[in-house]
C-alpha cells in the first residue's frame, strides 16, 4: 500500500470556502486503477492558519505514480490555484510506503 498526503495551511476565515471546494468537486478517483480510499482531514488551528491534509490510499506506489501521469490527474488538478488565495504557501506533499497495517479485531 502507498499513502499520498498533501498538507494545506488554510488562511483564517477561508476554512468554509476551502472545505466547500473539496466537498463539491467532481472526483474521478473511484475510476482510477489502484485507488483504495480518500480522506480530507481538518487539523488544529495554529498561529496564522488551520491545517488540513488530503490522505489518499493506493494499492501500491506504481498505481499512484501511474495516476500522476494520467489525464485524470491533469483534469483533477487543472483548476488548482484558480481561486482566490485560500492557503499559506503551496501544499506540501508527503508520500509513504506502508510497512505495517494492524486492523480491528
Amino acid at each position: 500500500m502507498y499513502i499520498a498526503m498533501n498538507r494545506f495551511k488554510v488562511l483564517p476565515g477561508a476554512e468554509a470556502e476551502f472545505e466547500t471546494l473539496w466537498l463539491n468537486r467532481d472526483s474521478k478517483l473511484r475510476d482510477v486503477p489502484g485507488f483504495v480510499e480518500f480522506h480530507m482531514l481538518r487539523g488544529p488551528e495554529r498561529d496564522g492558519y488551520t491545517l488540513y491534509s488530503s490522505h489518499t490510499i493506493w494499492r501500491n506506489l506504481a498505481t499512484f505514480e501511474a495516476w500522476t501521469r494520467s489525464e485524470a490527474f491533469r483534469a483533477a488538478h487543472g483548476s488548482a490555484g484558480g481561486t482566490r488565495p485560500l492557503y499559506v504557501g503551496h501544499p506540501e506533499f508527503e508520500g509513504f510506503e506502508v510497512i505495517q497495517t494492524i486492523g480491528a479485531a
